[in-house]
């Protein structure tokens, strides 16, 4: 497995441009960075719905933040690691993945992901992830065909869970909602797989693996806490990106949420300090337990001295794991936290997810998200030919020809639009006081 076979693209590509010098990984960045898929995410939900406040995080800024704390670690291993410098060498690479990481996300967070996962349930589903791949790999328009034309390593590093739908999908034992007000997401969980639509491209990235590492990375299993099976292993550059997907979830969304009011020194203390306090961690118990003062300071510098100490203690805690039943180093390695800050991550998610993902103020935003994309989904698939943009119309007209059914063109529509032009279209469409005409073209 040659190092060129990671770089190879899908299309080979002979551009002329006058002295230029970037690695392919650099000119993947960039792509990513000046894709229009990209560009949408300073206009959809991170956690906090947009326009709530002027200063919370939208997915956009949550992608940039990623990126860098995706380099910080980069930089941690290759200092842990000196003797494998040659395998975490790009920056470049790391960043152009936590940039695109959450480019697949519809709008409305988890709210559209299961009113799309809902609606294309007889049509092979819908999951952020899965339609981060098919995005980069195939629907964004910098090539005719191939997406953004990443290199093979990129596309490998954004998957997340590499199996196709089919492996991983256990029917529902529940019968179609009456009413989509009924909608419950926990109910209708996502498959975290690619679809059956971008196998062809999933085989392409796999192809320099060996017979041993394809049918290893291609593992799944079936877990008690879920309904559908999980895949089970991922590349050394995707378990970059996840740790940092996840220290900016449970650090920098912990801090919007401080910074509004949403959660309090009592509650902190209550949910969170006595579970630091059972880590028997020096460090920890220096460092972190007694850091509430700090964290819900109304001197912004002392909050955000509490919020870097945080990200550094988890950084830097970071090493590389190996499993020797791979042949390649690609997938042996993997970044891995140490077991106590691993236990700190787990107990900041959990207190993130609980007093502000499932907030009834948060909820209630998903769940009207959630009606808005299903009644889009309902209106769009009764007159495609009708409704839909002239160009939108040639693809699905296209994917009713070869597959029977265009669900899935309007599952990417409606999944790239922004939080602002869904609600616009929805009111264009449902509100008798709406007369004026939306620019379809924008999306």
């Amino acid at each position: 497995m040659s190092q060129n076979s990671w770089q190879q693209r899908r299309s080979t590509e002979s551009k002329n441009r006058r002295d230029d010098h970037r690695s392919p990984f650099q000119r993947d960045r960039a792509r990513i960075l000046h894709s229009a898929a990209f560009r949408r995410l300073q206009a959809k939900t991170q956690v906090l719905g947009v326009g709530m406040n002027d200063f919370y995080r939208t997915r956009l800024t949550h992608s940039l933040e990623v990126a860098q704390i995706g380099t910080g670690i980069l930089a941690q291993l290759k200092q842990k690691h000196p003797t494998h410098k040659d395998l975490l060498s790009s920056n470049s690479l790391i960043e152009s993945l936590c940039l695109a990481h959450d480019i697949g996300h519809p709008p409305f967070g988890h709210g559209g992901e299961t009113a799309l996962n809902y609606m294309m349930r007889d049509h092979g589903g819908f999951e952020g992830n899965g339609q981060t791949f098919r995005i980069l790999a195939r629907l964004e328009p910098y090539t005719s065909q191939w997406g953004m034309n990443l290199t093979r390593r990129t596309l490998l590093g954004v998957l997340k869970y590499p199996v196709p739908y089919q492996d991983l999908f256990n029917r529902y034992d529940l019968e179609k909602v009456q009413n989509y007000r009924q909608l419950k997401p926990d109910q209708w969980p996502v498959v975290k797989g690619i679809y059956q639509d971008d196998i062809d491209i999933l085989d392409w990235v796999l192809e320099p693996l060996s017979d041993n590492d394809k049918s290893r990375f291609l593992t799944h299993n079936i877990t008690q806490q879920y309904h559908h099976k999980r895949s089970v292993y991922k590349s050394l550059d995707c378990s970059i990106m996840e740790l940092a997907d996840d220290i900016a979830y449970a650090v920098h969304d912990l801090e919007d949420a401080i910074v509004m009011g949403i959660v309090t020194k009592d509650q902190w203390q209550h949910l969170v300090e006595f579970q630091l306090a059972e880590i028997d961690n020096d460090w920890i118990n220096q460092e972190i337990v007694n850091l509430k003062d700090k964290l819900f300071s109304f001197e912004h510098h002392i909050r955000k001295d509490a919020i870097g100490t945080l990200v550094n203690s988890l950084v830097t805690a970071i090493y590389l794991d190996q499993d020797e039943h791979f042949d390649s180093p690609l997938f042996s390695y993997n970044a891995k936290l140490q077991t106590d800050f691993s236990l700190l991550l787990d107990i900041l998610k959990r207190f993130v997810y609980k007093m502000v993902i499932r907030r009834p103020e948060i909820q209630m935003i998903e769940f009207k998200g959630q009606q808005i994309v299903m009644e889009l989904f309902e209106a769009l698939e009764s007159d495609p030919e009708r409704l839909l943009p002239y160009n939108t119309q040639e693809r699905w007209l296209k994917h009713q020809h070869e597959f029977g059914n265009g669900n899935r063109i309007l599952c990417d529509y409606i999944s790239g639009m922004t939080d602002d032009f869904a609600g616009r279209l929805y009111q264009q469409l449902f509100s008798p006081k709406t007369n004026s005409l939306i620019d379809l073209s924008s999306q």
